[in-house]
């Protein structure tokens, strides 16, 4: 009933909000910058891209934007020759990794779980 209650409320026009911050949880890269500067604390590009491995260029700074537009870390810049940027997580980045570590541990632990449900299911295609 309360879930009913929380999608009744929401306006239209904020469903691309849910969204968009939903796909961070479901997005590993975006994940794994939260998990690093959780673990790390605050951490330049080049201390995430190592600690997340096989992430381009391109994608770690792209998932860095949205992160940071979504108010989940934040990037110090400080205008310093070489550039340093650093980045660290907010307040409501640790309150998001808080709610968001349950729902992958639920689906590590059903991962069989669904992998049987999709052979059985009538329209799965091998």
């Amino acid at each position: 009933m309360r879930s009913r209650v929380l999608c009744d409320t929401m306006a239209e026009e904020d469903d691309w909000l849910k969204r968009e911050v939903l796909s961070h949880a479901g997005n590993r890269w975006a994940f794994g910058i939260i998990h690093a500067l959780k673990e790390g604390g605050r951490l330049r590009h080049a201390d995430i891209r190592r600690r997340l491995g096989k992430v381009t260029q391109r994608m770690l700074t792209r998932t860095l934007r949205q992160l940071e537009r979504d108010g989940l870390i934040r990037r110090h810049d400080h205008e310093e020759i070489p550039p340093r940027v650093e980045y660290e997580l907010t307040h409501l980045g640790e309150a998001f990794l808080l709610r968001i570590i349950p729902i992958w541990l639920w689906i590590f632990e059903h991962a069989e779980d669904f992998r049987t449900a999709r052979l059985a299911h009538p329209g799965n295609i091998e």
